[in-house]
């Protein structure tokens, strides 16, 4: 994929189409030479199988979608010639908007509800650090805010990530 790219001064949009409604990329040129990358949301759900074009739709499983999102912003640094590794970039903070379960319903299995909110949140958490320690073991851990909603557009999700990092050329 080929992105669209506008600069304007310091920064740098990489977005799809004519008319977008956000960028999936932007950068902003710091004075030493590093470049601060700002990465559009995205979920381990149908962001990841329409970015990657993975024929699976992953489901409601953050030991599968949490990798997802990081190899989709990987692709996107490539496609946009930044970088060829998520290991030359230094992730400063990291966004995480979990979702609430789509199964059971709360109405009919409050207790199995409340069972599958556990586990999402735990396999998140266990997700999200294993990525870090496994996959970028000599990068630094970002700072992380995290908010549970109810749901986000992408129904197969339980998640979505926003993140901002460095790309330290100096």
């Amino acid at each position: 994929m080929s992105f669209n790219v506008k600069k304007r001064g310091k920064l740098t949009y990489y977005y799809n189409g004519d008319r977008p409604v956000l960028s999936a990329l932007v950068t902003e040129e710091q004075s030493d030479g590093d470049l601060k990358v700002y990465f559009s949301g995205l979920t381990g759900g149908y962001s990841a199988k329409n970015v990657l074009g993975n024929d699976e739709l992953v489901t409601m499983d953050p030991h599968r979608e949490i990798p997802l999102v990081f190899r989709c912003w990987e692709k996107w640094l490539q496609d946009a010639g930044i970088c060829e590794s998520l290991k030359e970039v230094d992730f400063i903070e990291v966004h995480a908007f979990g979702c609430q379960p789509k199964t059971p319903n709360p109405l009919v299995d409050p207790i199995g509800y409340a069972k599958e909110q556990d586990r999402l949140r735990k396999a998140y958490a266990e997700a999200y650090s294993s990525f870090f320690a496994d996959e970028l073991p000599d990068n630094g851990v970002p700072a992380r805010f995290t908010v549970h909603l109810v749901d986000v557009p992408d129904t197969a999700a339980s998640y979505e990530f926003y993140s901002v990092a460095l790309v330290q050329r100096s």
